[in-house]
């Protein structure tokens, strides 16, 4: 089989493109196209409108970012909402706290989940948890009319397009904000600084407004857009760096493969280009 897969980037008039083996799921939602490659140089990649989603090559960078920066900063996190990761790969590093108690995931589209159940179980397995309620329906309306109230809100949203487009909106965000405890945390992914500065800008502004602290940390992704992916850490008490919690990760016992404990400090520490992008949206 001679197939190849070229994601563009009409922002940048430019595009990134590997050799596929075999197409092992592909079908329209109601909501996107969902499709599952296998790759001879990224196992398998879970693609989703024609953008990368995760690569078994390198989606512990992107899950292991988003969720254990904050889980070691709030003392003690016990329950948990996720908008987005239908795939199961945020829920799976949420899961090796013991203190999360209770993990809410909202996705709209629930053939992503049954795709990586069938064809992503290492990733995917997680959504099985009894400790893990599934909910497929639009994460917006969710927090709209939630009356649960959670330590952590993890944002783990495709593109600011299409379905995830109401996911980087001031409203939705106000709504995160008044579902969190009083000392809760939100994370959301927020692209790339280096080809969407907007949509970074867009974020912080939107965040900082809200929340009384607002930080990007970042991460080195191969195969997202630029290689440079950030994510926005908006909290009503707690410093990303003052208040990591080292005595609990040094006891943990934890393995990663991409999280230690100086990167979590020095992913905080962002580039001059970036700094001066975000004070002009200031």
């Amino acid at each position: 089989m001679n197939i190849n897969f070229s994601e563009r980037y009409p922002e940048m008039k430019a595009a990134f493109g590997f050799e596929v083996d075999q197409i092992l799921f592909s079908e329209q939602s109601p909501f996107q196209k969902i499709e599952i490659l296998q790759t001879p140089g990224f196992g398998k990649v879970l693609i989703i409108d024609g953008c990368i989603m995760l690569t078994e090559r390198d989606e512990f960078v992107y899950h292991e970012m988003i969720a254990h920066p904050p889980l070691f900063v709030h003392p003690h996190p016990e329950k948990i909402l996720i908008i987005g990761g239908g795939d199961g790969g945020t829920a799976r590093e949420c899961l090796r706290h013991p203190s999360v108690a209770q993990i809410d995931l909202v996705d709209i589209d629930e053939l992503v989940s049954q795709a990586c159940l069938a064809h992503l179980p290492a990733i995917a397995g997680a959504l099985l948890s009894e400790k893990v309620r599934c909910r497929f329906e639009d994460g917006v309306a969710y927090v709209k009319n939630c009356p649960e109230r959670y330590d952590l809100i993890i944002i783990d949203s495709t593109d600011p397009i299409s379905v995830g487009e109401g996911l980087f909106s001031r409203e939705f965000y106000q709504n995160c904000h008044r579902l969190l405890r009083e000392d809760g945390i939100l994370v959301n992914q927020s692209e790339s600084p280096s080809w969407l500065p907007k949509i970074v800008k867009g974020v912080h502004s939107k965040l900082s407004a809200i929340f009384p602290r607002m930080h990007f940390y970042q991460a080195h992704i191969p195969t997202y857009p630029s290689g440079h992916w950030v994510f926005g850490f908006a909290s009503k008490r707690y410093h990303p760096v003052e208040d990591f919690q080292q005595d609990r990760y040094r006891s943990s016992g934890m393995k990663f493969r991409y999280y230690n404990q100086a990167l979590h400090a020095g992913a905080f520490a962002i580039p001059t280009f970036f700094q001066e992008l975000i004070d002009d949206a200031r």
